[in-house]
């Protein structure tokens, strides 16, 4: 008797409340505010609280190992994502796309979900159909924390030597070669640890290839911006033995495997990349 009278009171209690939020936006604003944080939510207080436009904490601030920690716990549903197999390989990534047959999914788009963005951060995800690539590219300026959703993509990542080491190519039309090393040539399966690169290591420039269907959410600090000299560069990069003759440039500690010199190029035709729909949480500003 207690428990039906328990769930009649229940039930009466979510009837007044919807009512009250359908006539009474004040109300329900109020209503939003006492109920339970999602983690976007958490993440994007988090982000707000520790980046400005002109930069983030040192590397060591509470504030930045408590994102990561954060990030580690999010999973594709915190974020209205589902996992997909490579059975069901469509590069979408999101809730109510149809089938695509099995002959087209190769030429499938990797797809670009924004989250928020604003003056001091992007939260973002990107969701991959197999074998599709982000060509290798840069973050000038700029710190980005990658989570690993779901899946297995493989990291080739560089970091610029300092100093610089620059070659100028003979005849036009070539551009100067730049030396870098080596910092990340692995794959990553979920789930793993929250990836951070910084703006002169940690693999500032990288490139991402999908092993399986995946997809990751990232956070970039601040956000491209081209004004402000933060613009996206794309790149190819050349073994070491090709301009090391030349530059008469030497590697002291005889790993030249781990060096390349990589020239700027214009974005890839091959890059195929269109926007999607972000189904997750809604964030409270």
């Amino acid at each position: 008797m207690l428990s039906k009278l328990h769930h009649a009171v229940t039930d009466k209690a979510a009837s007044i409340v919807s009512s009250l939020a359908r006539t009474n936006p004040l109300f329900a604003v109020c209503f939003s505010n006492m109920a339970p944080s999602s983690k976007v939510q958490d993440l994007y207080e988090l982000c707000n609280n520790a980046f400005t436009p002109s930069g983030i904490p040192s590397q060591s601030s509470p504030a930045l190992n408590k994102l990561c920690s954060l990030l580690d716990t999010i999973q594709p549903a915190d974020i209205g994502l589902k996992e997909e197999s490579p059975d069901d390989d469509r590069g979408h990534g999101f809730f109510g796309m149809n089938r695509l047959s099995r002959v087209a999914r190769w030429s499938q788009p990797i797809t670009y979900i924004d989250i928020y963005e604003c003056d001091s951060f992007t939260m973002c995800i990107f969701c991959f159909p197999t074998s599709s690539v982000i060509p290798l590219h840069d973050h000038p300026g700029m710190t980005v924390f990658s989570k690993l959703l779901y899946g297995s993509l493989h990291v080739k990542a560089y970091d610029w030597v300092e100093p610089a080491s620059i070659h100028n190519n003979k005849g036009s039309g070539y551009p100067p070669v730049k030396l870098a090393k080596l910092t990340v040539d692995k794959v990553l399966t979920a789930p793993c640890a929250t990836s951070v690169l910084y703006p002169k290591q940690g693999g500032n420039v990288h490139c991402f290839t999908a092993v399986t269907p995946c997809a990751v959410l990232d956070i970039l600090t601040p956000p491209y911006r081209e004004y402000a000299g933060r613009k996206c560069t794309y790149y190819h990069d050349y073994p070491f033995s090709s301009f090391s003759t030349e530059t008469g440039t030497e590697i002291g500690d005889g790993k030249e495997e781990e060096y390349a010199w990589l020239a700027e190029i214009d974005t890839p035709e091959s890059l195929y990349m269109r926007p999607g729909v972000y189904a997750g949480p809604a964030i409270n500003i």
